[in-house]
Formats: C-alpha cells, sequence, structure tokens
C-alpha cells in the first residue's frame, strides 16, 4: 500500500463553502477535489514548461489535448 501523508489546509470560509459546492456538485469529497485541481496544476505546469497554454473552448474538434477523468 501507497504511504499517505496527511495535511492540514486552513481555508477562509469562502473556499471551504466553494470546496464543498464543488464536491457536492460532483457527487465527490472535498478530499478529491483537492487532488483533482491539484492534477490540473501539475498539467498546467508541465504544459508551460512546454510552451503550451491552456484555455477553454466551445468546440472540442480544436483540441490539441483533451483532460479526461476529472469532474
Amino acid at each position: 500500500m501507497t504511504e499517505k501523508v496527511r495535511l492540514s489546509l486552513q481555508l477562509s470560509p469562502e473556499l471551504n463553502s466553494l470546496l464543498e459546492s464543488i464536491a457536492e456538485d460532483s457527487f465527490s469529497t472535498k478530499t478529491d477535489v483537492i487532488r483533482q485541481g491539484l492534477a490540473l496544476i501539475d498539467i498546467a505546469h508541465r504544459a508551460k514548461r512546454e510552451g503550451k497554454h491552456i484555455g477553454l473552448v466551445k468546440d472540442p474538434s480544436k483540441l490539441d489535448t483533451e483532460i479526461v477523468g476529472l469532474l
């Protein structure tokens, strides 16, 4: 089994409310929402190092890369 590290996190009431809302809307936990957020930041960080850009489009046929499995 992979060793896990426990973190303590302090959030403003507004951020906690947002986190709870996203978790509820995605039928997930707050922990999973934070994990997914970190995964997205990791993708953005790697893309930036490769000279790529991240954005949103309405037309999925215009995507070079699609991120799946989130929310």
